[in-house]
């Protein structure tokens, strides 16, 4: 296990280092998470970055982020779902967007659909009605080959709904996962993509306010009866503590 991760921080540590202003060039953005919690991880600085320059952001939540505890009594599926939904309000909200700004597919947590499938193509489709809608410039989804099926699904409805659009805005790929969890084969090749590290570090203490907003993803949590529920380790959080976050952009 401790190769993938060396190998994947080697890669991301080599990127070029932008400075914070290049968030300026993003215009628009849109932000897509796979579950609450991503938006933090992978691209809370930015998002601050975004608000902070006055640029108008929003984060479609794809999944409904229910099965981080399945077996939870005190927390069955609705209050789960609510909860979730809550904390990233408040994770939102401490990053300088408003409640207004998220938009939520609702598709199930841990077997999101791909776009191959007729509820993955109706969220394809709602997709691509909210990105004519708001119009954004940049839009942001999980690295396609993270190693997690329901962020390797959100990145292929992503694409599926930007297809459609008559022009399409440039498309980022963030990183969760793939910090610790990547074999060398799900990791960006050379041919494919070129990355870059985003200098976060004047923005670091909101993101990692957002982060903590997500208490139910955390040890001692508020969902205390199910003990083989999901939470974010640390050292899987020290990766979330440093002062970059790393995109890609595939190669035209």
């Amino acid at each position: 296990m401790t190769e993938p991760f060396v190998s994947s921080q080697l890669l991301f540590e080599s990127l070029p280092l932008y400075p914070p202003d290049a968030v300026r060039t993003f215009g628009p953005t849109v932000v897509v998470a796979p579950h609450p919690d991503d938006e933090s991880l992978g691209c809370g600085g930015l998002l601050t970055l975004l608000r902070q320059v006055g640029l108008p952001a929003w984060c479609v939540l794809v999944s409904d982020g229910t099965m981080s505890h399945p077996h939870s009594q005190k927390f069955p599926p609705a209050a789960r779902r609510a909860l979730r939904e809550q904390e990233l309000c408040e994770a939102l909200g401490l990053l300088g967007l408003s409640d207004q700004a998220l938009h939520t597919l609702g598709l199930p947590d841990g077997s999101v659909p791909g776009p191959d499938t007729p509820l993955g193509a109706a969220a394809a489709a709602h997709l691509q009605e909210f990105f004519t809608t708001t119009q954004p410039q940049t839009v942001l989804v999980p690295w396609r080959r993270d190693p997690h099926p329901d962020h390797r699904a959100t990145s292929q409805l992503v694409r599926a709904a930007l297809a459609g659009l008559p022009t399409a805005p440039r498309l980022l790929e963030y990183v969760v996962w793939a910090w610790e969890r990547a074999s060398p084969a799900d990791l960006p090749q050379p041919a494919e993509a070129h990355g870059f590290r985003l200098d976060i570090r004047s923005v670091l203490p909101q993101k990692q306010q957002a982060i903590a907003a997500h208490r139910s993803q955390l040890a001692g949590g508020p969902i205390d009866d199910d003990p083989a529920g999901f939470t974010l380790a640390a050292g899987m959080l020290a990766h979330f503590d440093r002062p970059v976050e790393v995109f890609f952009q595939a190669k035209s």
